[in-house]
């Protein structure tokens, strides 16, 4: 199970971020506060921040959809409403529930672990607080409470899901953004969303952190986006941090074993000198 976030239909309403706080009782945000980031004001996903929606503006022209009935100035057709120099990108940002999820890799306690429907979850009451998980993720999705000493993220509402129910997020978007559902029936609808809007004349629509053969083996969240991952935030090319451990813990114990017979051959040298 997983999530497929549309951003072509976000509408930055960010009832995915209440929703996820209510549900999941997490503190506030300094809501009050302004960061000058246009109307963001939780700047990024954090410990008490699971679902985070960004605002991009850009300096660009955007013309109405073909099909929309609008005139398009230069005959084209690209996303967006009405014409003008300005566009918005609005998208709803989680934690991606990796294949080779290197949080969990690396986490010595057991609090992370995979779950039945093939996410990502924290034991609070197991986690010590080590923070190995959040300089271990590709996507700097995990933090730690700075109060409590323990790190959280986005559980996909693992409560809500043994109850099959939908996640809180998913189940308050209005604009069905944030579908949730089987893996491989949400990679047929998001690639038909994508060829949809490919005829339309929206050319940079493509989807992110679906491939399985990418750098964390596939995304249980993945995304359409409308431009690169980079402008939005998101690692061009995610990697799994730990899948070198195993060549480096061989050439460690290669170099360990190496020294160890030197010191054995420089002992065994010296006492021979003195005999």
């Amino acid at each position: 199970m997983g999530f497929f976030t549309d951003t072509s239909v976000c509408i930055g309403c960010k009832a995915c971020e209440v929703a996820c706080k209510e549900w999941n009782r997490l503190p506030a945000d300094a809501p009050f506060e302004l960061t000058a980031m246009s109307f963001d004001n939780t700047e990024q996903l954090s410990a008490s921040t699971w679902r985070h929606v960004a605002f991009i503006e850009q300096s660009r022209p955007v013309r109405a959809p073909a099909h929309s009935g609008a005139p398009a100035p230069d005959g084209g057709a690209f996303a967006g409403a009405g014409t003008g120099d300005l566009r918005w990108l609005m998208a709803s940002d989680v934690c991606k529930h990796c294949t080779d999820a290197a949080c969990l890799n690396v986490c010595p306690t057991g609090s992370l672990f995979r779950t039945e429907f093939g996410t990502v979850v924290v034991q609070q009451d197991v986690c010590n607080g080590c923070g190995y998980c959040v300089s271990a993720c590709p996507y700097g999705v995990i933090d730690k409470r700075e109060d409590d000493g323990r790190v959280f993220k986005c559980t996909m509402c693992y409560d809500r899901m043994g109850d099959g129910l939908t996640p809180a997020c998913a189940k308050a978007c209005p604009t069905e953004s944030i579908q949730y559902g089987p893996l491989d029936e949400l990679l047929e609808r998001a690639e038909a969303r994508v060829r949809s809007l490919r005829h339309d004349g929206v050319e940079d629509a493509r989807l992110y952190g679906h491939d399985p053969q990418d750098g964390v083996r596939g995304n249980g969240a993945f995304f359409l986006l409308l431009d690169k991952p980079e402008v939005y935030g998101l690692p061009p090319a995610p990697m799994d941090t730990t899948r070198d451990l195993p060549s480096m813990w061989r050439h460690a114990a290669a170099a360990a074993l190496t020294l160890a017979c030197g010191v054995a051959a420089a002992f065994a040298t010296a006492r021979r000198g003195v005999r």
